[in-house]
């Protein structure tokens, strides 16, 4: 039998597999295909202060090896997540973690402040520090008026909640940022958010995406991920991390955990695969089986370099 229990700080949870915020639906649209009890913890789809009706279309475009979006944060906003969504994780008594965004730092201390009132239903905060689809409160605003530290700082006075810090390579040395998101706080961090890119339809001389650009995600940006994940954990080897960017398959799960991942967050993958984080979580435990791996504390951060000869 695998042991795939998976301790982040004082948290506990059953596995390391996880969803990406804002890629697995609102409530339960895959559950013809998921088991949500298997799942080691849901991330919530990003939720701010007041609803937001998000980016106009189109917002979504494929590309070689991934996909660009631009949804903008669509969601109902705080108080319908509180009424509706909270209780219907608490029913299928699976771990919680809700990403906020706020446009100032005043929306993430009230956000902060109403969902410490859910202490009991609620395991941890993702702070999203780094989402490049919206015009305020986005990577830009953040980098440029340098609000990664005053933030974290606000929701940390203001929550007992485990913070995760959701950085992305666009908010420049991610190392440092790490560094700087731990000294003001965080418990953890998730890395990677999307990059930027942008698509042009030859025909029209238009962007594929009505904001111009979006976020990219899947397998392209994968190998970005996995280098932040390690150059972070070799920084910070006491810092959990929850790892995504391209993760699509049990084998790609398995390159990150050796990288030192904590848990593995799928993204992109379930818009292809509705059953993704299930084949994941089936093969990393065949793999362990097979190769004879009793507990991921034998896998997780095994990674060695050898030395390169002058």
């Amino acid at each position: 039998m695998v042991d795939l229990t998976t301790r982040v700080g004082p948290l506990r949870f059953k596995n390391p597999v996880t969803v990406a915020s804002g890629t697995f639906g609102v409530k339960d649209e895959l559950k013809a295909f998921v088991d949500y009890r298997k799942l080691g913890a849901v991330i919530a789809k990003t939720i701010t202060l007041r609803a937001r009706a998000g980016n106009p279309m189109p917002r979504i475009y494929e590309t070689p090896a991934g996909m660009l979006n631009a949804i903008g944060l669509q969601n109902k906003g705080l108080e319908d997540f509180i009424q509706n969504k909270i209780p219907h994780f608490k029913k299928h008594r699976i771990p919680l973690i809700v990403n906020i965004a706020g446009e100032t730092t005043e929306e993430f201390i009230t956000l902060a402040r109403a969902l410490e009132r859910h202490r009991k239903e609620i395991t941890a905060l993702e702070l999203n520090l780094s989402c490049p689809n919206v015009e305020k409160g986005g990577v830009r605003a953040i980098r440029e008026e340098k609000l990664i530290s005053k933030t974290i700082q606000a929701v940390r006075k203001n929550t007992q909640l485990f913070i995760f810090a959701k950085l992305s390579p666009e908010l420049g040395d991610v190392v440092e940022t790490a560094h700087e998101a731990v000294r003001s706080g965080a418990n953890g961090l998730s890395l990677i958010n999307t990059l930027r890119g942008m698509a042009v339809n030859i025909y029209s001389r238009k962007p594929q995406i009505a904001a111009g650009t979006g976020g990219l995600s899947g397998p392209a940006i994968r190998p970005i991920a996995l280098r932040y994940v390690w150059e972070v954990k070799r920084a910070l080897p006491k810092i959990p991390v929850i790892a995504s960017g391209g993760i699509t398959t049990w084998k790609d799960a398995i390159e990150f955990l050796i990288a030192g991942a904590d848990m593995i967050a799928v993204g992109t993958a379930n818009f292809v695969n509705p059953r993704a984080t299930m084949d994941i979580l089936e093969g990393i435990q065949n793999f362990c089986r097979k190769q004879k791996i009793k507990s991921l504390s034998e896998l997780r951060g095994t990674l060695v370099i050898p030395h390169r000869r002058p």
